[in-house]
């Protein structure tokens, strides 16, 4: 599949490099580039299917199609780039590259060849990055840059999922708009035509999202799923209109002046230089300072990206490009998912953001209020991340939980304990778990190493025991633990200025959470993946007051036989310290006492996704509203996994209804015992308050092994 490297052709970074084949060749051959270990890279220097490697020289060359076969290439060579399964904390390469690559790279892509607009690939420099088995194409729109390198500071773990295309369109091209959407049309529809049951992503950033958008226009019939980094649909109300006159008339003397001018107006320096500083609570500033430094000076690059004659002309280009688009709004089908700054000071991508949500048939929006234009360059934006994180990931025409899900990789799961830091560190998790033989141990020794295996557990209030369980299962085992969800927690709801932030519950989903749903539970099963199950749901989650520890399970076992049929290993836990956070002061009875607020949650939970309709009493479908409560001086929050109780081999007793229930209400047992254990146990902690741990304690003990109680 890969042609064998013999000489170098190419000197890039590291980050960079091509695959490439012209597309005016009759070949129509992809050659993959391979990294040495001096980063140049190499072709072989014979004629490949009648085509010789000088031919295929040149800055950047189109893609037409992702396969060559060389015969020169063995069998040991072949296996090298045998298709990989993500694996939970992967490296995704996020930090390793920044805005001063981008600068560097574009200083030998912005060299003239003569050649019209053309895809190229950006790829490994030591060639480890096929993609996992079925992955869709991703296909990156420029800004005004024009460039194709937007992408730098996501593309590794992008190519891992998605076999990435980049369009450059050359500095001196001037191929108008209505030829670029053919351009893009034509690739697009290749691309459908070799894999009609895979939806094809559209990364359209700025001037690329117009792009995007008249694209998808044009080809309501193909699955799509457009991506917009604050698109420049509103040109005709940027900030800059006053002076792009005087830009258009400035005196080459001048000219010099303007790539300063653009990097501020387009984006937020001290995010960009923010990118590889390693993230903590306290930021590094001699990295930061140092990344500024270095990254300034490079900025005189942009007068030779965007020089005045094309600067001219991408104003034009952008004038016809946010008109066609707008006049054709009415006919995306795409899924479309917008990315807005709120400190963007090019355009007002705030307010566009709320006028595309409303004008597109199938619109979700992302808002990040403290970026600036240069979106996809600044630091704390993390696409794949956001893509997992709304759900929008999926290699067929349906999104499948199970099937689609990514796991978490070592980025994010330094971000979520980056996010969850404070509360990690106020509450100090301990975990207990239970020996084959009955001992109790510190840390989770006790619960199996291999699924598929079942967690089923009680409900703090507001789920405030989600987090540190999650962790620690990533920490400790490299385990994900799926958490069975309410199904509302995945349906996106604007605020009422049609913005949503990327939330807690979009990174729930990124470390696994799913709707609680038969087939979802089916699936975790038969994928021999952990899953985390509470049978009290949100009645026990959004709990009154005085009933703290209180278990509201349904009489019916709904999930034991379910588990019975695929062997799954129950481990029923329980976890306290709710009461040492925060107290409950307004509960549900107290808030619909309430007049008009009332009102406003009987008609939100009305129109709300209904779970147990079927049941009565406790246990029926529970309103969702949001407590009053008083923090309190935090305590410690404790965990006790019980014995595992394996299902396996015992399939067909638990068949019958009877001894499945009476394997419930054993679990049910298990749990209430765990929890009555740690509230006698936690008397004895010494370190149960947030005081004494941090008088005894060094700041730098990690949470895990702050001294307990002896169990």
């Amino acid at each position: 599949m890969f042609v064998k490297a013999a000489s170098p052709i190419v000197n890039w970074s590291s980050c960079f490099a091509l695959k490439s084949g012209y597309k005016h060749h009759s070949s129509g051959v992809s050659v993959r580039c391979v990294g040495t270990a001096a980063d140049s890279f190499v072709l072989d220097s014979s004629v490949v299917n009648g085509v010789s490697s000088n031919e295929r020289v040149g800055s950047l060359n189109d893609v037409e199609k992702r396969e060559v076969i060389d015969s020169n290439v063995g069998i040991d060579d072949k296996s090298r780039w045998k298709e990989e399964k993500l694996e939970p904390l992967w490296d995704d390469g996020y930090g390793t590259q920044s805005v001063k690559d981008y600068l560097d790279l574009a200083k030998e892509i912005i060299k003239p060849d003569g050649g019209p607009p053309r895809w190229f690939c950006p790829v490994a420099a030591d060639g480890y990055d096929s993609p996992l088995p079925g992955s869709p194409i991703l296909l990156f729109l420029p800004g005004m840059d024009g460039l194709g390198l937007g992408l730098i500071l996501h593309q590794k773990s992008l190519r891992k999922v998605f076999e990435v295309r980049c369009l450059h369109i050359p500095v001196y091209d001037r191929t108008p708009f209505i030829e670029l959407v053919a351009f893009v049309e034509e690739t697009l529809r290749f691309e459908h035509a070799l894999f009609p049951s895979r939806p094809i992503y559209i990364v359209g950033d700025s001037f690329g999202g117009c792009l995007a958008l008249a694209v998808a226009a044009r080809n309501p019939a193909i699955d799509l799923i457009v991506i917009l980094s604050n698109p420049a649909t509103s040109f005709d109300r940027t900030q800059l209109k006053p002076i792009l006159p005087v830009l258009e008339v400035m005196p080459d003397t001048l000219t010099g002046t303007i790539p300063y001018l653009l990097s501020f107006v387009m984006g937020d320096p001290i995010k960009m230089a923010s990118v590889n500083v390693e993230s903590s609570t306290i930021p590094n500033l001699d990295k930061l300072s140092d990344n500024l430094v270095s990254l300034l000076p490079r900025l005189s690059g942009l007068s030779d990206i965007i020089p005045k004659a094309t600067l001219v002309w991408k104003l034009e280009l952008l004038k016809s490009a946010a008109a066609y688009a707008n006049s054709r709004l009415h006919a995306v089908k795409a899924e479309v998912l917008l990315l807005a700054s709120g400190k963007d000071n090019m355009l007002p991508s705030r307010d566009e953001a709320q006028r595309l949500s409303r004008n597109l048939q199938n619109c979700q929006v992302c808002y990040f209020k403290d970026n600036g234009h240069t979106l996809l360059l600044e630091d704390g934006i993390n696409l794949l991340t956001i893509i997992k994180g709304t759900s929008k990931y999926r290699r067929t025409r349906k999104h499948d939980f199970v099937k689609d899900y990514l796991p978490p990789s070592m980025s994010e799961y330094r971000s979520g304990l980056q996010g969850n830091g404070w509360f990690q560190f106020a509450t100090s998790p301990v975990m207990l778990s239970t020996l084959e033989d009955g001992r109790i141990v510190r840390g989770l020794s006790g619960v199996p190493n291999d699924g598929p295996v079942l967690l089923v557990g009680y409900h703090m209030l507001m789920g405030l025991e989600l987090a540190p369980l999650v962790l620690e299962f990533l920490r400790e085992k490299n385990v994900i633990v799926r958490g069975m969800a309410h199904p509302a927690l995945f349906s996106f709801n604007s605020n009422n200025n049609g913005l949503q932030e990327f939330s807690y519950f979009d990174l729930m989903k990124v470390f696994g959470a799913l709707p609680v749903t038969p087939s979802n539970l089916f699936k975790l099963f038969s994928s021999k993946s952990f899953a985390l199950l509470y049978p009290g749901g949100a009645r026990e989650a959004l709990h009154r007051k005085g009933e703290e520890y209180k278990l509201f399970w349904p009489d019916q076992p709904e999930f034991v036989r379910m588990a019975a049929k695929f062997g799954v290993t129950i481990v029923p836990f329980g976890a306290i310290g709710e009461d040492d956070i925060a107290e409950l002061v307004l509960d549900y009875d107290d808030v619909m006492r309430i007049p008009v607020l009332n009102d406003y949650l009987r008609k939100t939970n009305e129109k709300g996704i209904k779970l147990r309709t079927e049941m009565q009493g406790e246990v029926a479908n529970q309103d969702f509203y949001f407590p009053g409560l008083l923090p309190k001086v935090p305590g410690r929050l404790y965990y006790l996994f019980g014995k595992p109780i394996r299902t396996q081999g015992r399939e067909y007793i638990l068949k019958d209804r009877e001894n499945a229930k009476e394997l419930y209400v054993q679990i049910k047992y298990e749990v209430e015992k765990s929890m009555a254990y740690l509230i006698k146990k936690r008397e004895d902690d010494p370190y149960r308050g947030v005081v004494n741990r941090v008088v005894n304690q060094p700041f730098s003990t990690p949470v895990h092994q702050i001294p307990t109680f002896q169990p």
